[in-house]
């Protein structure tokens, strides 16, 4: 099997550190002025405002996990496909808690400038995920 690349291994860590709740982990992964496009208004500009985010995803789904399926970098870029699971216990993103459990695909991109995370686009199946928590947005 071939040596991962850097960045798909950065880009590995940085959602294995926002599972176990380490955001203060993102500095070695984000760059400080890093820009997230997110579904559901989570969009963030700064590295604080990605940290701010995971801590309420954390907060809201305790058990939330990025498995990540399979990576692909090529100079600047690196992309994963992830399976994201977990259970809504509290208010996420404008949807109401109900104590279920979901499983979505998502797709990560990141672009890289001295050597983290500049720019990334998160783009999940927002669908599913409002199917599986019974469209329970506010």
């Amino acid at each position: 099997m071939p040596e991962m690349h850097p960045h798909e291994t950065l880009l590995r860590d940085w959602l294995a550190a926002g599972d176990r709740g380490d955001v203060d982990a993102f500095d070695r992964y984000l760059h400080p002025d890093v820009i997230v496009h997110a579904p559901l208004g989570l969009s963030t500009q700064g590295v604080e405002g990605e940290k701010a985010v995971w801590v309420d995803a954390k907060a809201a789904m305790p058990d939330i996990r990025h498995d990540v399926q399979e990576t692909i970098a090529l100079e600047s870029r690196a992309v994963a496909r992830v399976v994201v699971t977990g259970t809504l216990v509290g208010e996420f993103a404008g949807i109401r808690a109900q104590g279920e459990s979901f499983m979505i695909d998502q797709v990560v991109f990141a672009h890289f400038r001295d050597g983290l995370i500049v720019e990334a686009w998160e783009i999940a199946d927002t669908g599913s995920l409002l199917r599986q928590l019974g469209d329970t947005q506010t």
